[in-house]
């Protein structure tokens, strides 16, 4: 089991064998409507060096024995949709817990080329940017859910009432793409027998309600 908590905009908590991973945290007001992270874990990574995405000083790393319970795997892809010309290159992170593979795609600013989306196949849980403007927008993120047949989706990177970017799209954009549409709370715990669909998670780090 990998518990998925969703801290906002881009940033999750990954948690299993009492391990925890933080990725992409934000910089300290460098999102609307999100509090300030102070977190402890034992790893983070950043998908880019853009403030809402880098920011690992937000994440005390803890000094422990304990060995990843993953094998990582990186994926360069652009933050537009001209190769990076426009914004740089991000990369893309699937992680392998040994059976459940969960995927981060950054900012990925187009569809899944071919080779991209053999090295995703059937992941198990995509963490999928879906607002547009500085990303894949609702109709791209759908596209690559089908590229990757992955088989759970939680979106990220979108504007609700409370968060986000004036200039990102709202999540029902994506959503109303999708038969399966679950609504959770912060936290998804992660199984083989997860129902396949999209999960939205409330973002644990919201100010306000979010919509």
């Amino acid at each position: 089991m990998v518990n998925i908590t969703y801290l906002g905009h881009a940033c999750f908590l990954l948690e299993a064998e009492g391990y925890r991973t933080v990725l992409d945290p934000y910089a300290n007001g460098a999102v609307p409507g999100l509090l300030d992270l102070d977190l402890a874990a034992e790893a983070v990574y950043c998908s880019h060096g853009h403030g809402d995405h880098n920011a690992a000083d937000r994440v005390k790393l803890t000094r422990t024995a304990l060995r990843p319970p993953y094998t990582l795997a990186e994926i360069p892809v652009p933050h537009d949709d001209a190769g990076g010309a426009k914004r740089g290159m991000c990369t893309a992170r699937v992680f392998d817990f040994g059976g459940l593979r969960v995927a981060h795609l950054g900012d990925i600013g187009r569809t899944l080329t071919q080779e991209e989306a053999e090295i995703l196949a059937g992941v198990d849980c995509l963490l999928l940017p879906v607002g547009g403007f500085f990303t894949v927008d609702a109709a791209q993120a759908a596209q690559i859910v089908r590229q990757a047949g992955a088989k759970v989706v939680i979106p990220m990177h979108y504007r609700t009432k409370t968060t986000g970017y004036p200039v990102i799209g709202k999540l029902d954009r994506f959503t109303r793409q999708f038969g399966a549409v679950y609504q959770e709370g912060d936290t998804l715990a992660l199984t083989v027998d997860t129902p396949a669909g999209i999960h939205v998670l409330k973002q644990k780090m919201a100010k306000g309600e979010e919509s």
